[in-house]
C-alpha cells in the first residue's frame, strides 16, 4: 500500500485519533481510507443520474469570518439557475448556518457542493439529494 502524507490541524487529527478508537478502527490510516471511499462515493450513484433532483446544502461557519459569508452569497448568484432559495440564519453566539435548497441533476448539485466544501473557513458541510421526478414514486415502493 503507498504511504501519502496529508496536512491536517492538530485539532482534526485528534479527533481522527479518538474517532478510531471510539469505533474501533485499526488507526487513522483506517478512518481516513473509509471517509475517502464515501467522499469519491457520494455522488456516483447511478440510479440518480439524469433524474430531476432536489438538494439540501447546510453550511456551517463562525460569523467572524466575514469573508464566508461573502463567497457562499456569490455561489448563490453563480448558480442561480441551480439555486432555488437560500436562508441564512444566526446559530448561537459565533455562528452562521446558511442552507441551500437546489433543483438540477447530480452533476450541477455535485459541483456546487465541491465548492462549497472548497470555501475556506467553513466549519461544516451537510447535504442530502433526493429525486423528484416519476423516479421517486419507484423509490417508495
Amino acid at each position: 500500500m503507498t504511504v501519502v502524507s496529508v496536512s491536517m490541524p492538530e485539532e482534526l487529527l485528534n479527533r481522527i485519533d479518538e474517532f478510531a478508537d471510539d469505533h474501533g478502527y485499526t488507526g487513522r490510516s483506517e478512518v481516513v481510507r473509509e471517509a475517502s471511499r464515501n467522499l469519491l462515493g457520494e455522488f456516483q450513484d447511478r440510479e440518480l443520474e439524469g433524474h430531476d433532483l432536489m438538494g439540501v446544502v447546510t453550511v456551517l461557519f463562525d460569523y467572524e469570518t466575514t469573508t464566508v459569508e461573502e463567497r457562499m452569497m456569490r455561489l448563490r448568484h453563480e448558480h442561480e439557475s441551480l439555486v432555488a432559495s437560500n436562508f441564512h440564519s444566526h446559530v448561537g453566539d459565533h455562528y452562521c448556518m446558511e442552507l441551500f435548497v437546489l433543483e438540477g441533476d447530480l452533476e450541477s448539485i455535485s459541483q456546487f457542493v465541491g465548492k462549497v466544501r472548497a470555501t475556506g473557513d467553513v466549519l461544516t458541510v451537510d447535504y442530502s439529494v433526493i429525486p423528484v421526478d416519476d423516479f421517486a414514486a419507484t423509490l417508495s415502493k
